[in-house]
């Protein structure tokens, strides 16, 4: 085995307790020598606070300063818990348990249930949405998929803040959180739940915490058994803990000190599901001698995105944003942020997936970069463009549109309606495609506003208001337009976003980002309303929409961009204004109270038809961009709305000029092509640009480059074949070959 092998797969275990502190810095070093008593660690985004704790582990237990089985570690994932464990492997810490607080209660309970209670540990629902939708039946009250699922998540809420049926309404009135529906329903529900679990000696995820602190509250003999198995705790990611977490773990500590927390609270962005920062913040007030640790050495963004990031935490308010952290960058210098202005969400994706292409032909990978956004819903117009730009995808937290329940059963009713016609009396009054969308959709879910708060309701509701809005579009652009056109046009959205699944960019809700990282980072839908989200309505909910863009930004190492659309579609009103959390931050903005040295820097750049130029974008993009504003059909010269319409330069309905035989060659090529490369046929060349292609007959590379969907990176990968086969030439066989994605 060579050294390089042995040093990227099998890292080599230092030799000893001090070699373990090797490669810290100085605050990171203090962390792992800190080994008595409290000790809080407040570590910014990127400040590689796993390495800290993992270190400060595998010293204390190298320096035989810890046993390793009296070191007890909890976090909150099943993954990040196997990621300590494996570091500590690394170092030589074999032996310490590290688990998420389930299941370090759990693998207690079931040790302890026989001698504190007997017999054996009633079963463990793993999913409880059966139960809670009979609980509900018996109560009399009928939930649909999506309000049992947030009917779950209110239930869940309720335990980890230790909250009783009775007293749900009262709590949820005081921490003035939007119930899914009306809170005495919900009580009902819960209460019913509750009786239905002890009928059937069955428990749930939050029971193995309620019970285990229950055991060791009651049973003195018990509690001190597992003091002395751990006599070292070390809890990660302590923000997000709930106040049932709190309780065990206090009841594990009993009267000693031995703790390490770390945490960050300007990263809080889960309240929502019981998590608080309160137990982060106040830990000094709980432990006056404790030793506080500030880890702000970013070693994973560069200046130019710690500064934004600094900037946006510097204009927060309440109690977090007092104790925030000022970062400071260890990378070399890289690109400014960028701020994109589009007209229309549309010409935001497209934008967007034009710029993802580009540094994937500059040598980012795929898999090096994300496009974050606050809703799932937000993922189709993005699934769409990156789709039309042949770049490969996946989501992550979330299915694709068109693969959602809600989307597929509307996609179902709609079709139905459509075979129905005017035998349908759903649709009797309604005069235009739109209205008898909304009208099928009604019956699915769709309101004309939307429902209050967050949860799974609303993100069903998100996601048929895009179908909604869809419709919209499509009428705009197709005037008459049937609801058996719509159907069509559904179906091959849906079908060219059904390609196999390859590692590429990364499509993700800003939740499902936390704690992860890119090269760069596209953070999308920046206007208010989105961002902050509409139903954030006191100054805390804010706040933490303000952290959750932080998190967003924070995400990404080297390329940041943040854009926002005026209007919803094409033509529309520019009424939407860019979040206010970027006021003082982007150029051509100001903040009252800013304070000196935390502006974003960086260009503004106002993207395609907004009438501001851009810098550095290419010959293809300025083609683009000078195309811009209103589009018009080379036929009748109608203003076109509809990208494919736009890629044609006519309107649908226009006569063609159209080669078909070409076509039929260009489509054959194209078949073969995609083969070759492993590739769906639209990476290498959509329908649309086919048919540009087969009416527009290019006989030169300066003729094909400037029909939409082709461009530069694929004149260079396929223009000489597309030109020949345009002239009747023969192939020559091999021509263009390469293994690259598209």
């Amino acid at each position: 085995m060579t050294a390089a092998t042995h040093s990227t797969l099998f890292p080599q275990v230092p030799d000893s307790a001090d070699a373990v502190l090797d490669g810290l810095d100085p605050e990171q070093r203090e962390v792992a020598l800190a080994l008595g008593g409290p000790v809080c660690v407040l570590a910014g985004a990127g400040t590689g606070k796993t390495r800290a704790i993992t270190h400060r582990i595998a010293y204390g237990v190298r320096a035989g300063i810890l046993q390793p089985t009296t070191v007890l570690a909890v976090t909150f994932t099943n993954r990040a818990a196997g990621e300590m464990r494996g570091r500590l492997r690394q170092l030589g810490a074999t032996g310490v348990q590290a688990r998420t607080f389930h299941s370090a209660a759990l693998r207690q309970l079931q040790y302890f249930w026989p001698k504190a209670v007997g017999g054996e540990l009633p079963r463990l629902v793993e999913r409880k949405v059966q139960l809670v939708a009979e609980a509900a039946a018996r109560c009399g009250i009928r939930l649909d998929r999506n309000e049992l699922r947030d009917a779950t998540s209110e239930i869940e809420w309720a335990k980890v803040t230790q909250t009783v049926p009775a007293d749900y309404p009262a709590a949820v009135a005081k921490s003035q959180r939007d119930a899914p529906r009306d809170p005495a329903e919900l009580s009902q529900i819960y209460a019913m739940y509750e009786q239905l679990k002890r009928d059937r000696s069955v428990i749930d995820f939050e029971d193995v915490l309620l019970l285990t602190v229950g055991i060791l509250q009651d049973r003195h003999d018990i509690a001190e058994h597992v003091r002395r198995q751990y006599q070292h705790f070390v809890v990660d990611e302590y923000q997000d803990v709930s106040p049932l977490q709190q309780r065990l773990l206090d009841l594990w500590l009993g009267d000693r000190d031995d703790l390490c927390v770390v945490g960050d609270a300007g990263q809080t962005i889960y309240s929502f599901t019981g998590a608080t920062p309160d137990h982060l913040l106040n830990f000094r007030t709980r432990h006056p001698n404790a030793t506080v640790v500030k880890l702000v050495r970013d070693y994973r963004s560069t200046p130019q995105v710690v500064q934004l990031a600094n900037g946006l935490l510097s204009q927060a308010r309440g109690k977090a944003a007092e104790h925030r952290l000022e970062l400071v960058s260890q990378r070399d210098k890289g690109p400014e942020p960028v701020y994109t202005e589009y007209t229309d969400e549309p010409a935001e994706a497209e934008g967007t997936a034009r710029r993802i292409r580009d540094l994937i032909a500059a040598g980012v990978p795929a898999g090096e970069i994300a496009v974050l956004y606050r809703v799932n819903s937000q993922s189709e117009v993005y699934e769409q463009a990156l789709a039309d730009a042949g770049v490969p995808y996946q989501l992550r937290g979330a299915e694709r549109f068109f693969d959602r329940p809600e989307v597929r059963e509307a996609g179902v009713a709609l079709r139905g309606a459509a075979r129905a016609g005017g035998n349908d009396s759903l649709l009797d009054g309604a005069d235009d495609l739109p209205s008898e969308v909304r009208a099928v959709l009604s019956t699915k879910g769709w309101t004309s506003k939307p429902p209050a708060g967050s949860g799974a309701v609303r993100d069903r509701w998100e996601s048929l208001a895009a179908l909604v809005r869809l419709a919209e579009d499509f009428e705009q652009a197709k005037p008459g337009a049937t609801l058996s056109d719509l159907v069509a046009e559904l179906d091959e959205r849906a079908a060219a976003q059904h390609a196999p699944t390859v590692q590429g960019v990364t499509l993700a809700s800003l939740h499902s980002a936390k704690g992860l990282e890119w090269d760069a980072a596209f953070v999308v839908g920046l206007t208010e309303g989105m961002m902050p989200i509409a139903y954030a309505k006191t100054d805390e909910q804010v706040e933490e929409e303000r952290r959750l863009l932080y998190v967003g930004v924070t995400r990404a190492r080297f390329h940041l961009s943040l854009s926002w659309a005026v209007s919803r579609s094409p033509g529309g009103r520019a009424g939407r204004r860019p979040t206010r959390f970027l006021n003082g931050l982007r150029p051509g903005s100001s903040a009252a109270g800013m304070r000196a040295g935390t502006g974003g820097g960086g260009g503004i750049d106002r993207g395609p038809g907004s009438g501001a130029g851009r810098s550095g974008e290419g010959t293809e993009r300025d083609a683009r961009s000078r195309r811009r504003g209103p589009v018009r059909c080379r036929v009748c010269a109608r203003t076109l709305t509809e990208a494919g319409e736009m890629k044609l330069m006519r309107c649908e309905d226009c006569p063609s000029d159209m080669d078909e035989a070409l076509y039929g060659r260009l489509r054959e090529w194209r078949a073969d092509r995609a083969k070759e490369i492993s590739q769906p046929a639209f990476c290498v060349f959509t329908d649309k640009t086919l048919m540009a292609i087969a009416e527009a007959v290019p006989a030169e590379e300066a003729e094909l480059v400037v029909i939409p969907g082709v461009g530069n990176r694929k004149l260079t990968r396929f223009g000489a074949d597309v030109l020949a086969i345009c002239a009747g030439r023969a192939l020559d066989i091999g021509a263009g070959e390469d293994d690259g994605d598209v």
